[in-house]
């Protein structure tokens, strides 16, 4: 047990606690020689000053148990996890995952065999972290058997145990270290999980792309993913999962950008910040993490010519990227020039770039097919070229609206796509 004293959970720092669905659930579960109590983040959140997040329950019962406990009083149960212990109960919409207290038998880097157990003490030391062993009873008291409650105290990631056998039970600890680090760490990482981590750190090979994606994006919005970085690029394991030289400096450019313009920490726009400058850097990620197909389309976006973005652009040239490319496409590509640029967060051209999309709505282009061939065009690829280039006249032009110059757009184009085709391709 912790020396540290256990602090007592009120209902005024843990409201979610006294009452509500979570209160019904824990009055459900215990009794009969079974016990229950909250574990993990929603402790540990709590503990730091921060909102609890999901909640998450131990429980001495076996998962059937919680099925038929969680039925008879009317919740609805899901065996999401039950081979590892682990049923969704929800309750009043609320959903709780509720796991049965377990033992690794077998581990082999990547999945663990568990055998379900009673002792709350084993339980706890199988986890990762201490700060995220600690429990909480349906009366408020804290329990903590790894020393967690110290660990919260300094803000420091530690592994229970010894670092390199928590490891090798499953090499994901080695970004989880950083990720919370990152998240609820301050200073420098723990000496001993740092060097453990170097040392394993070979063992990321051996991870599904999807796992990892997963702990680099939920790294790419912590509060202080910038330090974190720069401790993982010096150690090899940032380069070693992006497969490229990481870009440190437009990571910290961003995240200091993004804090000064009060936007929210978006986890793509920091990863091209720090991993993206052409297109191959996307498509490489896209391999490497198993990114979706959504997140690739905006780094792909952010990655085409972000460079030609700059406070001298005209109003016509700085309309047409944000008509090209629509208002999403545009506030990333600004932001990555903005912060490669070296310009201070508060320089006055870069902010009315970027607030182009608030200030003016790119109108939709005037002229369609039924124009063209109202002047004797057949459909075909001369309509299309026609279609293209007054587009771009329009565009070249300022966006205007008035029929006369829309008029004269459309004979030009069609003058020019006649001009630029040959006969066989008409």
């Amino acid at each position: 047990m912790s020396g540290r004293k256990a602090p007592v959970f009120t209902r005024e720092r843990a409201p979610w606690l006294g009452g509500g669905p979570l209160a019904r659930l824990l009055s459900v579960l215990d009794g009969e020689g079974e016990e229950a109590r909250v574990v993990g983040g929603a402790v540990r959140n709590t503990l730091l000053g921060l909102a609890p997040g999901d909640i998450d329950v131990a429980t001495t019962a076996l998962p059937e148990v919680v099925v038929q406990r969680a039925a008879a009083a009317g919740f609805h149960a899901v065996p999401t996890g039950i081979e590892h212990g682990t049923v969704t109960v929800v309750v009043n919409d609320v959903p709780f995952e509720v796991t049965t207290l377990r033992q690794d038998v077998e581990t082999d880097g990547r999945h663990a065999v568990v055998r379900f157990g009673r002792d709350w003490k084993a339980d706890a030391e199988r986890r990762d972290f201490t700060m995220n062993a600690l429990f909480l009873r349906g009366d408020g008291k804290v329990i903590d058997f790894v020393g967690g409650l110290e660990d919260i105290a300094a803000r420091r990631v530690r592994f229970i145990g010894d670092p390199a056998t928590r490891i090798t039970e499953d090499y994901l600890r080695v970004l989880r270290f950083f990720r919370f680090h990152a998240a609820y760490g301050a200073g420098a990482p723990d000496a001993a999980g740092l060097a453990a981590c170097i040392r394993a750190r070979e063992g990321l090979d051996q991870l599904s792309r999807e796992r990892v994606r997963v702990e680099i994006m939920k790294l790419m919005i912590a509060a202080r993913v910038s330090e974190t970085a720069e401790v993982m690029s010096d150690s090899g394991i940032l380069t070693q999962i992006l497969g490229g030289v990481p870009d440190l400096a437009a990571l910290r450019a961003l995240t200091a950008t993004e804090a000064a313009l009060q936007l929210g920490a978006d986890p793509v726009r920091r990863l091209a910040a720090l991993a993206v400058r052409v297109v191959e850097d996307a498509l490489r990620l896209r391999e490497r993490l198993r990114l979706s197909n959504d997140e690739v389309r905006r780094l792909r976006a952010m990655s085409e010519k972000w460079w030609q973005i700059e406070p001298e652009m005209g109003q016509v040239a700085r309309r047409a990227v944000l008509y090209r490319i629509g208002p999403e496409h545009y506030r990333d590509r600004a932001l990555l020039a903005f912060v490669r640029s070296g310009a201070g967060v508060d320089d006055a051209g870069w902010r009315e770039l970027l607030a182009l999309p608030a200030n003016w709505e790119a109108p939709k282009f005037p002229l369609a097919a039924k124009d063209f061939m109202a002047r004797g065009l057949e459909k075909g690829p001369l309509l299309g070229a026609a279609l293209a280039i007054a587009e771009d006249s329009w565009i070249v032009s300022g966006f205007p609206d008035e029929p006369m110059v829309l008029d004269a757009i459309a004979d030009w184009a069609i003058k020019n796509a006649r001009e630029g085709m040959t006969p066989e391709k008409q």
